[in-house]
């Protein structure tokens, strides 16, 4: 079985705020602002629990603890890549 490997991109981060934690960012302000932390768009570490969970059901990966634990969308993007590139 062959899974293709996607990047989360910063419009899927985005969409997946509004989704799993209802709160509404624009993604060219989300990418503008990749270092600012997630509180300051809003985003409280139950809403990332929320993204996190809803990432692993999508891609069939489990993520790394730390992913729960990120404080930017960068620090997000940047693991939540990583490990869906390495499979980990």
């Amino acid at each position: 079985m062959t899974t293709e490997v996607t990047q989360v991109t910063v419009e899927e981060l985005a969409a997946l705020m509004k989704q799993a934690a209802g709160v509404t960012v624009d993604p060219q302000d989300l990418a503008s602002r990749a270092d600012s932390t997630f509180a300051e768009f809003g985003l409280d570490s139950l809403g990332l629990l929320g993204i996190v969970g809803e990432l692993e059901n999508r891609h069939g990966v489990a993520l790394p603890t730390d992913a729960e634990r990120c404080k930017s969308p960068r620090a997000f993007l940047d693991l939540v890549n990583g490990a869906l590139t390495t499979g980990a």
